[in-house]
């Protein structure tokens, strides 16, 4: 399996490689905020199993309506200098939240908006790795 795949003259990282990087990122998020705050749930019964269609939904929705939303909210993003930006997250998680009802619940929207700011920064931290994957194997390959 390639690393980095050749597409229109541009370098991309394998989707195969990209979907375990964010979903290793976004499991070590949520590990680290079920395990010290009580308001976000995930279901007792099968927790790697929720916590896994959890994350695979963030993933989808992050790769599909995160990027439509980022357009429609320009102008108020730029407004507030990137601070909206989060808000999106939230707006993910929350619709995740909806998605599975019982199974996963995030009681407390300040608690959720901390994880949605976990999330960002997390995000932010990844495509700087795939960047410099790619950059890396421009380079040497």
């Amino acid at each position: 399996m390639q690393l980095v795949i050749k597409e229109k003259n541009k370098l991309r990282i394998n989707r195969v490689i990209d979907w375990l990087i964010y979903m290793v990122g976004y499991t070590v998020i949520f590990i680290f905020v079920t395990s010290f705050f009580k308001s976000i749930y995930i279901d007792t019964n099968h927790t790697y199993l929720w916590s896994i269609l959890i994350v695979l939904i963030i993933y989808i929705l992050n790769k599909t309506i995160k990027p439509v939303l980022i357009t429609l909210t320009i102008p108020i993003t730029g407004i507030t200098l990137g601070l909206f930006y989060p808000c999106i997250n939230l707006f993910i998680l929350k619709l995740v939240d909806w998605f599975l009802g019982k199974h996963f619940q995030l009681e407390n929207i300040y608690i959720a908006l901390f994880v949605a700011i976990l999330l960002s920064i997390m995000n932010m931290i990844m495509e700087k790795i795939i960047k410099t994957i790619i950059k890396k194997v421009k380079k040497y390959g």
